[in-house]
């Protein structure tokens, strides 16, 4: 399933191309291109979020380029002297069993195996196949082993489109249009459906985010389409919904947490999940909606709190409009020790409209400052993809899909 999100990259790409080269002087001293793709052999442009390893390598996935041209996992590696070397674990084919187009958002356990996803690939039941779970054991460099942990097919879900998590028991959760998890036995991996999402009775429809969970193995997660509130819509189903999956013995049972109605006082389209704070409260972005700007609004960033009642409220923190200021929010949001989000936009920005990096201040009486920390031009990346991720000193990572110095995207590091 496509969301509007992949629409306006599309669009973005060709402004942004014809600009890589407009050098309109560096945004901020603390920004930093750490790589920058070539395309070719080499990976083309950010597929998901970035993950750090325990020695403080940086994984990530790209959707292109490898040495089949249908996307790579890479690890870039930091050096004494603040320059990092990129190495590609694995080049992935169109149709291939092993998975095709990977989505980055990796996870590693206490072992070092890389948990992840690809949206292609795997058994025969689609066309190019439905896409797996993968598991990619440490080797040397460039040379990891892989092992395919379970591969979708229409019935138990097909095409995941973001990474997985995994509890205390080495169980793994995500979504491929159905939420599942995958627990290991001595046969292998077995998946468990969790929820299917029909559309129906104001349930969300196929998500293309991925979960998180709480302290009490609770999920969250959302859905870009559903909701049964069409009226200022784009989809006859409604504008997307944030929901909770509860554990009942060996069944779950589907919360819907918000449902968002697309009109000026709310958002529509959440393409990306959610994160929680220490109080339990949610926070996210929708693409679009929020006001009458950009068409069918430019997205918001919401914060969505549980009352005594068990029935959760939603305030909007900060509603993007046209300009310099960034429009279409599609990363989520991280969040650091003192309660700040921080968040990219997919356009605005500068001249080229190249999105942005933000941060969102808690203010007196429940108001957010809005900053806009970055502005890409295209040379210094286009069009950012995935989110962000925090180290442990408040720095923060991620990539874009398009611009650097090749055209091909970029990893970049901010210290806010």
């Amino acid at each position: 399933m496509k969301s509007l999100t992949a629409n306006i990259r599309r669009l973005v790409a060709a402004t942004a191309v014809s600009l890589l080269l407009a050098n309109t002087g560096w945004a901020g001293p603390k920004y930093q291109v750490l790589y920058a793709f070539r395309g070719g052999n080499d990976g083309a442009g950010l597929s998901g979020g970035l993950t750090f390893d325990k020695d403080n390598n940086l994984y990530g996935a790209t959707s292109g380029g490898g040495d089949y041209g249908y996307g790579t996992v890479f690890q870039l590696t930091p050096h004494a002297d603040g320059s990092w070397t990129e190495t590609i674990l694995r080049s992935f084919k169109n149709g291939d069993p092993n998975g095709s187009e990977p989505n980055g958002g990796f996870i590693f356990d206490a072992t070092g195996n890389l948990y992840g996803t690809a949206a292609d690939g795997g058994n025969s039941y689609c066309s190019y196949g439905c896409g797996v779970v993968f598991q990619m054991a440490p080797g040397n460099p460039g040379n990891w082993a892989e092992n395919v942990l379970f591969s979708f097919d229409f019935n138990d879900g097909a095409h995941p489109t973001a990474g997985v998590i995994m509890d205390n028991e080495g169980n793994l959760y995500g979504t491929a249009d159905v939420a599942f998890e995958l627990a290991a036995n001595a046969n292998g991996w077995k998946e468990i459906v969790l929820h299917r999402f029909t559309g129906k009775h104001g349930d969300g429809l196929p998500p293309v985010s991925g979960l998180i969970s709480d302290g009490s193995g609770n999920l969250y997660g959302t859905t870009v389409d559903g909701g049964n509130y069409p009226p200022d819509c784009r989809v006859s189903g409604g504008c997307g919904i944030v929901f909770e999956l509860l554990p009942r013995g060996h069944r779950w049972r589907e919360q819907v947490v918000h449902r968002f109605s697309g009109f000026s006082d709310d958002g529509s389209e959440p393409s990306s999940g959610v994160v929680l704070d220490a109080a339990g409260d949610l926070y996210g972005t929708t693409t679009i909606g929020g006001g009458t700007g950009c068409t069918a609004g430019c997205g918001v960033v919401y914060k969505l709190t549980r009352g005594t009642n068990g029935r959760w409220k939603e305030s909007l923190l900060h509603t993007f409009g046209n300009g310099q200021n960034g429009s279409y929010p599609d990363g989520g949001v991280v969040i650091d020790k003192k309660g700040n989000l921080y968040g990219t936009t997919a356009y605005g920005g500068s001249s080229c409209g190249c999105g942005l990096i933000y941060k969102l201040t808690p203010a007196p009486k429940g108001k957010w400052k809005y900053t806009v920390l970055h502005t890409f031009y295209g040379w210094d990346g286009a069009v950012p993809a995935g989110g962000l991720v925090m180290d442990d000193k408040g720095n923060l990572y991620g990539g874009t899909a398009l611009g650097g110095t090749y055209g091909f995207g970029v990893v970049f590091e901010l210290t806010p």
